[in-house]
Parts: C-alpha cells; structure tokens; sequence
C-alpha cells in the first residue's frame, strides 16, 4: 500500500525549522538504532522505566498546577495550566501519555499536556495507566473508564469531556471513547490523537511508503511492539478479544482530530483511521506536519512547530466547547437522541 485515498483532503503544515531538523537527525542517529537492536533480541528486554523518573526534574509550563489522583488501579493527575479555572459546566481533557505501552508516563509528559491545558483553556486529568509488561492492553483501557468516570462524578458530562492521548495514547483514547460509549455514558466531545498509534497489525505499515523513512521507530520495532503485545494477551487468556481502533464500529465515534509528522511509519494507521471516521460520517481533521518527528508537539519549549500544533489542538477543544454550549436545550435534546439512534445502530 503505497499511499491510502483519504475520503477527506488532510490539512497540510509545510516548512520544517532548523531545530526540527537538527531533532530528526539526532533521533534517527541516536535513538532509532538502539530501537532497531531492541527488535533484534532473541529474548525480552523491558529496562525500568527510568526516564520517567528523570523526567521529574524538567521544568514545568509556567503557572501550572497539579495534584495526586488515586484511581482504582493506577495514581493519575489532575492539572491545570495558568489562568485555567475547574468548572464541571465547561470541560475538561482526559490524557494518556505514551511510549509504547512500555514506557514514560506522568513526569514525561506532564510539560506537554500543561501546554494542551493552557492552549485549551481546560483542566487535565492525565492517567497513569497500567503498561505492559505487567498488565495487557485491556487493563489500560480500563484504566482510562476509571478516569472517565472519575470526571463524571466530579460533574462533568461526557458531552463536555474531550479525550486525548499521544502514540499508544492515542490508541487509548479511542478505545476509551469506545468503551463509555458502549456502557451508556454518553458520547464525549471529541478526541485528539497525537502520531497515535492505531493498528497493531503491521502489514499496512510495512507496505506504506513510510516503512523505512521514520526518524524514530524503525520497522522491525514496531513488528516486535506487535508481537509483545499478542503474547501479553495469550498469557492472560484474552487474545482476540481486544479490538484496535481502526476496527471498531465508528459511526457513532466524536469528531476527531488527528496530528502525524509526514514521514512517521505511523502515517499508515492515521490515514486508515481518517478514512474510516470520514466514510463513518464522523468529522476528522487529519493534520499532516511536514518532516516533524514522532510526537514532536512535546518539544514545544524549542520548537516552534509544536507551539503552532497546540495551538491547533487548543483551538479544536474549545471549538467543540462552544458547539455544545451553543445548542438550545430543544436541540440538544434532538442531538443527543439522534447520537443514541446511531449508537443502537452500531450495536
């Protein structure tokens, strides 16, 4: 598969900067080969999630403010940028980090997600999920319902609750806006998905023209990441029950935004998935960045590219914020039976 047709035209971000140029360089020299030998192990490596613990001493977005959450299963966050007020009338963003379901979690990625706050005007509750390999997919999944429920209680509607993630974030958000849907919470306001992750099948990545331009992940990583994966599910006795987000009934789906760097092996799974929701019906931006690296919205201290694409996540939250504050309760009454209607018919 060379190149997928798009039922919508992506949004093209042209130019890349010295400085995202200098970071594809360093990652595809640096880090890209010690993901490849990775791959190549006859044996399993999952090195402590160390960098996590280092990333406590990066400095924050300034004015931000945080606090401990204890869900079920798992110690989450709730965050607010500077001048972001904790209004359950408003909204507020549920975020999952990423890092292949391997790594990274709260610490790594608390900076990027104050700056989706600040740019979003909303509070965060970002989700330390559970990660492989001590606990499957599922669990992670399950981990972000709790989160979901969590701002349920606190007196947000799921309409006024976006969901958010970055690479196996994204997988998340998906699923869990799957998930609260198919127990009857309601449809949440949106999602936003960062160079996510979305198809654990590999075939339709090895036969994008993308398969070897990655400045990150090389191909055989992302086979292996598959691979984990699976076996992680046969051991629990779950395999085939977990269902990728390309492959779920989307009819009903929130409108989505979907951010990919234009030479990412996961251009494939974006694509796919922008297809799918377009030809669903459900409004997707696909937003293509010129020659940006995996992730890239998270260097957003130096890198003026990623200032401009929160910026554009931030304009897509509070667009879904003013659309649901602007119906009248006649209309919204309309528009949330018409949302059961297509849920019933996806069931």
């Amino acid at each position: 598969m060379a190149h997928l047709s798009l039922a919508a035209e992506p949004q093209f971000f042209r130019g890349a900067s010295i400085q995202s140029k200098v970071l594809g360089f360093g990652l595809r020299h640096s880090v890209r080969p010690l993901l490849g030998l990775w791959a190549r192990l006859p044996f399993d490596v999952f090195p402590p999630n160390v960098v996590d613990q280092v990333a406590r001493l990066l400095p924050l977005h300034e004015g931000t403010k945080w606090r401990p959450v204890e869900l079920r299963d798992c110690t989450s966050e709730w965050l607010q940028a500077k001048g972001v007020d904790v209004d359950g009338t408003v909204g507020a963003i549920l975020y999952f980090h990423g890092g292949a379901f391997l790594t990274c979690g709260l610490n790594t990625h608390r900076r990027l997600v104050s700056r989706i706050s600040y740019a979003s005007k909303q509070p965060v509750l970002n989700v330390g999920y559970r990660q492989m390999p001590y606990e499957p997919i599922t669990e992670s999944i399950a981990d972000g319902v709790d989160g979901f429920r969590w701002l349920m209680d606190r007196g947000y509607k799921a309409e006024n609750i976006t969901i958010a993630g970055d690479s196996a974030g994204g997988y998340l958000a998906f699923s869990v806006a799957r998930a609260v849907m198919d127990e009857g919470w309601g449809r949440p306001a949106g999602v936003v998905a960062i160079s996510p992750l979305l198809d654990f099948d590999p075939t339709g990545k090895q036969g994008h023209r993308n398969a070897d331009r990655c400045q990150l992940f090389p191909m055989n990583a992302v086979a292996r990441l598959s691979d984990v994966a699976l076996r992680m599910d046969t051991r629990r006795g779950i395999a085939g029950t977990r269902t990728c987000p390309v492959d779920m009934p989307l009819g009903d789906m929130p409108p989505a935004l979907i951010h990919i760097g234009s030479r990412e092996v996961l251009m494939a799974d974006a694509e796919l998935m922008a297809n799918r929701l377009v030809s669903a019906g459900v409004p997707c931006d696909l937003q293509v960045w010129d020659r940006q690296v995996h992730v890239f919205q998270a260097a957003a201290s130096w890198l003026p590219e990623a200032r401009v694409a929160i910026d554009e996540i931030g304009a897509f939250v509070q667009r879904l914020a003013e659309q649901e504050a602007a119906l009248t309760p006649a209309s919204r009454v309309a528009t949330h039976k018409s949302r059961e209607a297509k849920t019933a018919a996806v069931r």
